[in-house]
């Protein structure tokens, strides 16, 4: 109990030492400009000081086995709506703490995509790298993550999020609307206007009907 009294000035001491960090920059007397974390000596002509960012501020990182896996063995999830083992895929892969992409599938140009990355009409399918799993197996998706070098208990922070799904065929980008800017010129001479009906001419060959 002593011991735990004696020790707790010194951690708020340190507490306090990093809740203040600073990082100052001076110039001495002499115009060389200097950086340090300690206060400068007051013959400095000119004294700015900012707080230094606190490691926990930045965007969570993997563990570093983690990490490892998921560089060389990236996982990525197929799916579509209305699967309920595409749910279940999700599930497993969040309880083990995979980081993974998924890609949706629900156009002729999703499943030419699906079997461009090797898959079939079953889904969920999954890619651990070059590995392929169609369809949900846990034992079978265990066993290829384990061996792929992925924990076997989930080491996910707290604040990881995946990426949000994303159609495994990129979507073709928008045409663009016509305005007045693009209209197609006014018509020439003897040319009918936009929306009118030009007059016939001739006469419409055999056995065709209006």
């Amino acid at each position: 109990m002593n011991k735990a009294f004696k020790l707790l000035p010194l951690a708020l001491l340190c507490c306090a030492t990093l809740a203040q960090a600073q990082m100052y920059k001076s110039v001495d007397p002499d115009g060389r400009v200097t950086y340090s974390d300690t206060p400068p000596a007051a013959a400095a002509r000119q004294v700015e000081a900012r707080p230094l960012p606190s490691a926990s501020a930045g965007p969570s990182t993997l563990p570093y086995a983690l990490a490892q896996a998921a560089k060389a063995h990236p996982v990525t999830l197929y799916t579509s709506d209305q699967c309920p083992p595409c749910v279940s895929a999700r599930d497993f892969l969040a309880a083990r703490g995979v980081p993974y992409t998924e890609k949706t599938v629900s156009s002729n140009a999703d499943i030419a995509a699906l079997r461009v990355a090797g898959g079939e009409a079953q889904l969920p399918f999954l890619t651990i790298g070059r590995a392929r799993e169609q369809g949900f197996e846990e034992n079978a998706w265990n066993s290829a993550l384990s061996a792929a070098g992925y924990p076997k208990t989930s080491q996910l922070p707290k604040t990881w999020s995946n990426p949000a799904p994303q159609p495994a065929a990129p979507r073709p980008a928008d045409k663009p609307a016509i305005t007045s800017a693009t209209q197609a010129p006014a018509p020439g001479p003897g040319m009918p206007a936009p929306g009118e009906v030009p007059p016939a001419t001739g006469k419409a060959p055999p056995g065709f009907r209006f």
